[in-house]
């Protein structure tokens, strides 16, 4: 591969190890790396997914993100911390802070709470090559804060991330050009490169490829065939080429959609699901009226208990595009109704708005009164947002089949 064609950047990926177990654990004075600490989201429940675990806890019992309360072993030299999303947010904006001292703001591209891309191009007079660059920072995070981060570097993003995931945890810091790819990434299953998800790991796994290698020497217009734009993306990353902009305002996406869910902590019936359903519609509207966007498809997602699995995920357009709550709420009950088994308890639901408009592109209904409708949803939005998400609710919102009340008191799913 002639590589002389593409871009060439000093990006660096930021990851901060077991980012919630490690603030907990220095909230606690404990050393981050060495404290048995389980981060779990609801201790009150057996079944409470795992949040995090310090490295230690990790190293010394196999504990990973996806394992639940119940499984932590009766060893009295673990910490277990409820999670406290306020306390993570709020530290993830003072870590972006300092990375404001090594970068400006268009060089950083947060990914999540604890995981940031940054464009370190034409620093070197400054704080020296991207490598040392890497360990101020990295020194840095750890004197200001206490906790430890992984760091990536590469000639663009997708080689910083990668290289991260696969060396840089083990090693603290580590880097991958071009030319590193066939030695540094070839090797790597492909179910552990950021971009493979299960599915298409399993599609990929049936077509012989096993390792990124196998990706990078296999047939272009196969996989072009096969998976469209996605498979041409795959096979270049695999020769670790990326063109996703460096630098720029990467808070400004195009919205393509508005969408809620929720994973229940009890079984739902049909006859409970409906009030769920609706606080869910609300929410949804309530950030397509913020956005100032009408949507005209409506997909709901019906998930099913452990004990029958399955579910399913269907989605219908209006004539006319809406944000109007009653008007969503109708259409994703319609899809109940119609694709509902019958007979499995529900455990997860999700409310998607798709295929927007302007509010402006609105095509008045002679026969209803759209606009009265819209109004009441935007003076709720007001009140809500001058007061309070509860200031003003639907009376089902109270019910024990209402979602708003409980999540009003949660960041993420978790309580702040």
């Amino acid at each position: 591969m002639d590589y002389s064609h593409y871009p060439r950047n000093d990006v660096l990926c930021i990851d901060m190890r077991s980012f919630y177990a490690s603030v907990e654990a220095v909230k606690l004075g404990e050393d981050p790396m060495k404290v048995m600490l389980a981060v779990v989201g609801d201790p009150s429940r057996s079944g409470s997914i795992v949040l995090a675990a310090s490295p230690e806890l990790k190293r010394s019992y196999g504990i990973s993100n996806v394992s639940r309360y119940f499984e932590l072993p009766d060893d009295p030299n673990i910490i277990v911390v409820p999670a406290h999303m306020a306390d993570y947010l709020e530290m993830s904006v003072e870590i972006t802070k300092l990375l404001n001292n090594y970068a400006p703001p268009e060089a950083i591209h947060v990914y999540s709470v604890d995981e940031v891309w940054v464009t370190v191009n034409g620093l070197q007079k400054l704080f020296g090559n991207r490598r040392q660059i890497a360990q101020k920072i990295k020194d840095d995070i750890l004197n200001t804060f206490g906790l430890t981060c992984s760091i990536g570097i590469g000639d663009n993003k997708f080689l910083a991330k990668v290289v991260m995931d696969l060396h840089a945890k083990k090693k603290g810091i580590a880097e991958c050009r071009y030319e590193d790819v066939e030695e540094l990434l070839w090797p790597a299953q492909i179910g552990d490169i950021w971009g493979i998800g299960h599915r298409m790991q399993k599609n990929l796994n049936r077509m012989g490829i096993i390792k990124l290698g196998q990706l990078a020497n296999f047939n272009l217009d196969v996989l072009k065939r096969r998976f469209g734009i996605m498979g041409e993306q795959l096979y270049w990353h695999s020769w670790g080429i990326d063109l996703s902009p460096v630098f720029g305002d990467f808070t400004k996406q195009e919205q393509k959609g508005f969408g809620h869910g929720i994973a229940l902590l009890r079984d739902y019936s049909a006859d409970e699901i409906e009030y769920c359903i609706l606080d869910l519609c609300e929410e949804v509207c309530r950030r397509a009226r913020t956005a100032d966007k009408i949507g005209k498809t409506v997909q709901l997602g019906i998930g099913y208990s452990k004990e029958t699995g399955g579910g399913f995920s269907r989605s219908r357009s209006f004539d006319i595009p809406s944000n109007i709550t009653m008007d969503i709420h109708e259409m994703a009950m319609k899809l109940f109704n119609e694709y509902y088994d019958g007979r499995s308890n529900i455990r997860h639901v999700s409310v998607t708005l798709t295929k927007l408009y302007e509010k402006s592109d609105l095509q008045l209904d002679l026969f209803d009164d759209k606009v009265k409708k819209s109004d009441v949803g935007y003076v709720m939005d007001s009140i809500r947002d001058r007061f309070g998400s509860t200031a003003i609710l639907r009376a089902s919102s109270y019910t024990k089949s209402g979602i708003t009340v409980d999540r009003s008191k949660k960041i993420g799913g978790h309580y702040a």
